[in-house]
C-alpha cells in the first residue's frame, strides 16, 4: 500500500484504537512482535498450530522448528503478548476487569490458494489488526463477552458498513467456550467477510499461562 490507501489504513487503526480507549475504557499497549515459545504455549498456539507460525529463530536439528525455550516466533496476533502481560501473576479482584488493546501487524504462515479470489484479499502472511483482550472473573465472563461484542460492533457502526453477527457452532469453537464472528459486507467481492472474532476462552488460557486472581484478601487464588 502507498499513498491514499496507506493513509486510510493508518486512519482506520487510529479510529479503532480511539474508539476502544476513549469510549470503552481499554488501555492501549505497545507489545513485542517477537515472542518465545512459552508465550505462545500460554495462549494455545503451541504446540498445535506451530505450522501456522513464522519462526524468527530455529531450534532443534536439521532446521526443524522446535517449540522449546530457544525458539522465537513472530506474533500471529497481539492477543498473544497482551494475554501474557499477566502470566504467572495473581491479580486482586478489585483490579478486574483489565481491558487491553493494541494495534500490531500479525504474521501467519497459513496455506494460501493462488486464485485471484483470495490473493491479497482474504489470506495474507502479514496483516494489521487492532486486538481487544479482557481479564475478568469466571461468573462475569459471558456478560463481558457481550460487552466485547458491543465494543466491536461500534467500529462497524462508526464506519457505516453493513455487518452481521454469527454465532459459531460447537465444531468451530476450538479452545473457546463461546464465539461470535462479525462479518462486513464487501461489495468488491460480493461477500460477507469476517473482520472480528469475539471469544470467551473460559479458564483455558488462564490455566496454561497461570493467570489468577484473588477474590478477597487472604483468599485462595483462582483462575
Amino acid at each position: 500500500m502507498k499513498g491514499p490507501i496507506a493513509r486510510l489504513h493508518r486512519a482506520l487503526a487510529q479510529f479503532m484504537l480511539d474508539t476502544q480507549t476513549q469510549q470503552h475504557g481499554y488501555t492501549e499497549c505497545y507489545v513485542p512482535y517477537i515472542v518465545n515459545a512459552d508465550t505462545l504455549r500460554g495462549t494455545g498456539q503451541l504446540p498445535k498450530f506451530e505450522g501456522d507460525l513464522f519462526a524468527a529463530k530455529k531450534g532443534g536439528q536439521d532446521g526443524e522448528l522446535a517449540p522449546d525455550h530457544s525458539a522465537l516466533y513472530l506474533i500471529p496476533t497481539s492477543e498473544v503478548p497482551l494475554t501474557n502481560f499477566v502470566r504467572d501473576e495473581v491479580v486482586a479482584e478489585a483490579q478486574l476487569p483489565i481491558k487491553l488493546t493494541a494495534h500490531t501487524p500479525c504474521f501467519r504462515n497459513e496455506a494460501m490458494s493462488a486464485g485471484k479470489d483470495v490473493r491479497g484479499i482474504k489470506r495474507l502472511h502479514q496483516f494489521d489488526k487492532v486486538e481487544m483482550v479482557k481479564f475478568v472473573t469466571p461468573e462475569t465472563s459471558y456478560a463481558e463477552l457481550w460487552t466485547l461484542i458491543d465494543n466491536a460492533e461500534d467500529v462497524c457502526k462508526g464506519l457505516e458498513i453493513p455487518y452481521r453477527l454469527l454465532q459459531l457452532c460447537t465444531a468451530d469453537l476450538g479452545i473457546a467456550t463461546m464465539k461470535y464472528d462479525l462479518e462486513l459486507w464487501a461489495p468488491g467481492v460480493q461477500e460477507w467477510l469476517e473482520v472480528s472474532s469475539c471469544t470467551n476462552f473460559g479458564d483455558f488460557q488462564a490455566r496454561r499461562a497461570n493467570i489468577r486472581y484473588r477474590p478477597a484478601p487472604g483468599a485462595k487464588p483462582e483462575f
